[in-house]
């Protein structure tokens, strides 16, 4: 069985991704989601290392976070369709791949920190999202 992920916007409050799968070896990365014919609403993909992603090959348009190593969100494309190569972003250590409109109805935006852990996880970091705000303010 294959381990997923909960992606959430600490500052939007609101989820992503419930069921997110982790590509982190070369072989993962370049499949992919060659092969599928869409994405369920909550899942996504993981790519861990990447710069940029293609959707040559593939049958759906696709929302796409770019992420730091931080988890911050640099860089957002919204409806990227089939056949066509995203930007490279050299600050870039992972991005995160939805369904078509996961970047509006969760209202992503560049700066905002995720949250990616495994579910069992998740009621931690949401029992614990005020204290860590006010932490992260009072320690800047």
């Amino acid at each position: 069985m294959t381990k997923t992920f909960c992606v959430f916007n600490r500052n939007r409050e609101s989820f992503l991704g419930l069921r997110v799968t982790r590509a982190d070896t070369v072989l993962s990365r370049l499949k992919g989601l060659l092969g599928r014919m869409r994405l369920e609403p909550d899942e996504g993909i993981w790519l861990i290392p990447s710069h940029g992603i293609h959707t040559i090959g593939m049958m759906f348009a696709i929302d796409v976070v770019y992420l730091n190593a931080g988890n911050r969100v640099i860089h957002l494309i919204e409806h990227l369709g089939p056949f066509r190569i995203s930007p490279i972003r050299i600050k870039c250590a992972s991005i995160l791949e939805f369904r078509p409109r996961a970047i509006f109805s969760s209202h992503t935006r560049i700066g905002d920190e995720l949250v990616i852990c495994a579910p069992d996880e998740m009621q931690y970091h949401l029992e614990h999202r005020g204290t860590q705000r006010i932490r992260g303010k009072s320690g800047e």
